[in-house]
């Protein structure tokens, strides 16, 4: 199991009490058909036993057709008293792929009747049920192909191949400029259990090998440790992203008035006073002792600041005036060693030097857009 990773150093005033748990948004079970060598009893077993705080199995539309007694949320080994279980499931259509998620068991079949009608006929089954839809891979082969305007949050990191996640990014960049406040996730995708000799390199296929819970993973700052709560802080933005679970946590912090105490966290928007703003990234938990990591800042969808974080504090700063009645969001991506991943050695190198990535920090949003 990993060693637990610290809250935020404290204190955050200005931003509120909160807790980190990590989990995976993305993962198929032996009731996905096609899913091999990855029943629940191994991918909640392994979930816990590397202390993670929820998951998400989201197997194709098996909930509906009359398959009630034999469904990923019917089976006896959907169950933990250790991780947070969501129902959800991967909402498979012409126009491509949805996560849907809940904290509470919802009518599938209801939402797959209406996975090819127009947008807003959608929008409105989706408030009917209360579920969360979250925009997946938007740039594969099975990309999300709906309206961004009935997406709660958008997974820009999809697996353990950093590179093929690149594109996703740019149009989560492109929906960032164009006005909205687009929560980003990872999710592992996971289709098959990883082989149990992990101290060996198996010459499987990457997807088979190298990709399983965890690669990647994302931490979310939720008020309480309940589902609600994590599905609530996933669409405000309030998460970033981690390669695999060994590597550091990245927070991004501002400080509106230079008091030393951070105002604003990932998520959160405010109106800017024209005076300058102190930005703050910290590297927690995990990662490799003594490196020095690489911090990309992104502004309004262009590269900003190129900075190195300090080896000891592992943090670094910078500052910037947004302007009065402009638009501006920040975020940050991490390069550096990859801390390894024992239980998914094969992941390591599928991730390259990419460690981490934020959410955004805005200033002068609409959050009705």
């Amino acid at each position: 199991m990993i060693p637990p990773i610290p809250d935020a150093l404290p204190p955050l005033a200005g931003i509120g009490g909160g807790i980190w748990l990590k989990g995976d948004w993305h993962l198929h079970s032996r009731h996905s058909t096609d899913s091999t060598n990855n029943p629940q009893s191994k991918i909640i077993g392994f979930a816990e036993r590397m202390g993670f705080d929820y998951l998400a199995i989201t197997d194709h539309d098996v909930h509906v057709g009359g398959a009630v007694a034999q469904h990923t949320w019917a089976d006896p080994e959907f169950r933990s008293d250790q991780v947070l279980l969501f129902y959800g499931a991967e909402l498979t259509a012409a126009r491509g792929h949805i996560n849907i998620l809940s904290a509470e068991p919802y009518d599938h079949q209801r939402m797959f009747d209406a996975r090819d009608d127009r947008d807003w006929n959608i929008l409105k089954v989706k408030h009917a049920l209360g579920v969360h839809m979250s925009a997946n891979h938007p740039s594969t082969k099975n990309h999300y192909g709906y309206s961004f305007d009935l997406a709660d949050s958008v997974e820009i990191w999809n697996g353990c191949v950093w590179p093929k996640n690149v594109p996703g990014v740019r149009i989560w960049d492109d929906m960032l400029k164009s006005g909205r406040m687009l929560g980003a996730r990872g999710g592992s995708d996971s289709h098959h259990g990883v082989p149990d000799t992990p101290d060996r390199i198996v010459p499987q296929s990457v997807e088979a090998s190298a990709n399983y819970v965890g690669t990647p993973t994302t931490w979310i700052y939720a008020a309480a440790r309940t589902k609600r709560a994590i599905l609530r802080a996933l669409e405000q933005g309030k998460a970033s992203i981690s390669a695999n679970p060994y590597n550091p946590r990245v927070e991004f912090y501002a400080d509106l008035d230079g008091d030393g105490v951070v105002d604003m966290m990932m998520g959160d928007n405010a109106k800017p006073s024209g005076r300058p703003v102190t930005f703050e990234v910290r590297l927690v938990g995990g990662g490799i002792a003594g490196a020095n990591y690489a911090v990309r800042v992104i502004k309004n969808r262009d590269p900003f600041a190129s900075l190195i974080t300090d080896a000891t504090t592992r943090s670094v700063q910078f500052t910037d005036t947004p302007g009065i009645g402009e638009r501006n969001y920040y975020r940050v991506e991490i390069e550096g060693p990859q801390a390894p991943y024992p239980e998914v050695p094969n992941s390591m190198a599928q991730s390259l030097n990419m460690i981490a990535l934020s959410n955004p920090l805005y200033f002068n949003y609409d959050p009705g857009f």
